[in-house]
């Protein structure tokens, strides 16, 4: 499968960001949550939108790949990424 990741956000409240999957059948809403970038991507406590999204970008690759497989395990479903995806992590 083939799996394109889209653009971004911080979501509306600051606890998370938003982002997509698609694999050209479907488009998957995805987050992972600020405490997650804190714990296992080093993101400050007290970083704003910007460092967030830079923390992010700074660790796409393997937060994409998580989202990946577990769109492919429950492609019907929104994914939530939190600390329990990145066992071993700091």
């Amino acid at each position: 499968m083939n799996v394109a990741d889209l653009a971004a956000e911080v979501s509306p409240d600051g606890r998370a960001i938003v982002f997509w999957l698609s694999d050209h059948q479907r488009e998957v809403e995805c987050a992972i949550t600020r405490e997650t970038l804190e714990e296992c991507f080093w993101l400050p406590a007290s970083a704003d939108s910007a460092r967030m999204l830079k923390t992010f970008a700074d660790g796409r690759q393997r937060i994409v790949a998580v989202a990946e497989r577990r769109m492919r395990a429950r492609p019907d479903r929104t994914i939530q990424l939190t600390i329990g995806d990145f066992p071993g992590r700091r």
